[in-house]
């Protein structure tokens, strides 16, 4: 049993929560103080160089969660296995366990191939995902502010054949789909934080994708939102150091041959 049942349907917090979950995690970096000596890039960077405001990103991420709720609805409205009383045989944790994994791996393909395909072609990079480059220095609020078109193609499609692949149930969804979100929110906070428990599994972090978000490292780090598989099997993948800066915080510099 989880806290929810009874109360709403494994569908609605399959659609909804993500949402909820990505303002909360999203909204807690925001409300944190400055935080200068674990930045990677200076506040005065983030003004120079950032050519979008936070208003437009915050209207641009949330056309993009209504694209993404009414897909969710529609996808789980399809795929329920409930029984006439309303019932869904849930399978087992070992199961589910495999289930993420396989989404997890299923979603970074997805997202590789099709997140390449928009740097590698001159139009699409141009007239669509431009706009999330726009943000030449990340933070966590714009994680998901994309031209709605790549929302739709990297993120909310990625979303539907990861769940349709796996073969998860809508409860497994909910955790799988808010974990993902999270993810994608920390690798674009722009803080190398002590004690982050991403930076400790997972090698592609938020200083793994703010080297894809320098502008001569677009080419590179492709991969999101959780391994680096893709970008070291095709020689995409761009190792850096992370060193301090003597005014404070960190530096992700590019490690070229």
């Amino acid at each position: 049993m989880v806290f929810w049942e009874g109360y709403v349907s494994d569908e609605a917090m399959g659609t909804f929560a993500p949402i909820v979950v990505y303002w909360l995690y999203a909204g807690f970096y925001q409300l944190l103080p400055p935080l200068d000596k674990y930045r990677l890039h200076t506040r005065k960077e983030e003004e120079e160089k950032n050519l979008v405001p936070l208003p437009k990103v915050v209207k641009g991420v949330l056309l993009q969660q209504l694209v993404q709720a009414i897909v969710a609805h529609g996808l789980f409205w399809l795929t329920s296995t409930s029984d006439a009383s309303g019932i869904t045989i849930q399978p087992s944790i070992p199961i589910q366990i495999v289930q993420i994994i396989i989404a997890m791996f299923v979603m970074d393909t997805w997202q590789y191939f099709v997140h390449r395909y928009m740097h590698q072609n001159k139009f699409l990079y141009r007239h669509i995902h431009s706009q999330h480059h726009r943000l030449v220095v990340p933070y966590a609020i714009g994680a998901l502010y994309n031209h709605p078109l790549e929302g739709l193609l990297l993120d909310t499609v990625g979303g539907a054949i990861s769940f349709l692949v796996s073969g998860m149930t809508a409860r497994t969804g909910v955790i799988f789909f808010c974990f993902a979100v999270v993810k994608t929110v920390d690798d674009h906070c722009g803080l190398w934080l002590p004690g982050n428990i991403f930076h400790f599994f997972f090698q592609n972090n938020t200083a793994y994708h703010d080297i894809h978000h320098q502008l001569q490292g677009t080419k590179y780090n492709y991969s999101q939102p959780f391994f680096s598989i893709w970008d070291k099997l095709l020689g995409t993948h761009m190792p850096y150091d992370l060193l301090k800066r003597a005014e404070g915080g960190f530096e992700a510099r590019l490690l070229k041959d």
